[in-house]
């Protein structure tokens, strides 16, 4: 009966499977460290070019320190 409830369940099984896939892609981006850092850099190279107001740069910054934050606290728990 192995087979036929594979059969059976893989119209269920593989949304799940693709869903769980799309997740760990999203989280590999959002907390890939080097993206993050490269990121900050070139938010400090727009500030110093004038293309972002001060306003902008402490607002992005604020987010990416704080996914960097994350990144340290899961990598110290983890």
């Amino acid at each position: 009966m192995g087979i036929l409830d594979n059969i059976l369940l893989a119209p269920i099984k593989l949304p799940v499977f693709i869903a769980k896939k799309i997740d760990e892609m999203a989280k590999e981006e959002l907390f890939n460290e080097d993206k993050i850092r490269e990121d900050l850099r070139n938010l400090y190279l727009q500030l110093e070019k004038g293309e972002i107001s001060e306003e902008e740069f402490e607002e992005k910054e604020e987010e990416l320190v704080d996914i960097l934050e994350e990144i340290a606290a899961q990598k110290g728990g983890g």
